[in-house]
């Protein structure tokens, strides 16, 4: 028997290829990362989405997170550097010239949720 071709010699084992093993799902869901930039230090902050606050890892700073929609947008008075402010914020302290401008009705918008819940207008 030992010239069988069905008996393979001792060590020898069947190479042939197997099906790969499917991955197990996930057990936790994947986390959503955001970013920001820190308000004092201008390091890139990495935060999970939902956060409240981020503290700064360089400069120790708490920085308060906001997303797209509960932001606006000016223009600084002085040096014309884009700003982004908190809906409902008076007034906005430019980080490259210090200079305040203020928010006036032409430079707010209503919360996203606010807007969607009104009827467009005739």
């Amino acid at each position: 028997m030992a010239g069988s071709p069905e008996t393979a010699p001792p060590g020898y084992e069947n190479l042939e290829p197997q099906p790969p093993t499917p991955l197990p799902p996930p057990s936790t869901p994947l986390l959503e990362i955001g970013q920001m930039v820190c308000g004092s230090c201008h390091q890139l902050l990495c935060y999970l989405r939902g956060s409240i606050h981020v503290q700064c890892a360089c400069c120790q700073t708490v920085n308060f997170v906001l997303e797209a929609h509960q932001v606006g947008n000016v223009k600084c008075g002085n040096c014309s550097v884009l700003l982004m402010y908190p809906h409902g914020a008076p007034s906005v302290r430019c980080s490259s010239c210090c200079s305040v401008t203020e928010i006036g009705p032409h430079n707010t918008r209503q919360l996203v949720s606010v807007q969607q819940g009104q009827p467009a207008p005739p």
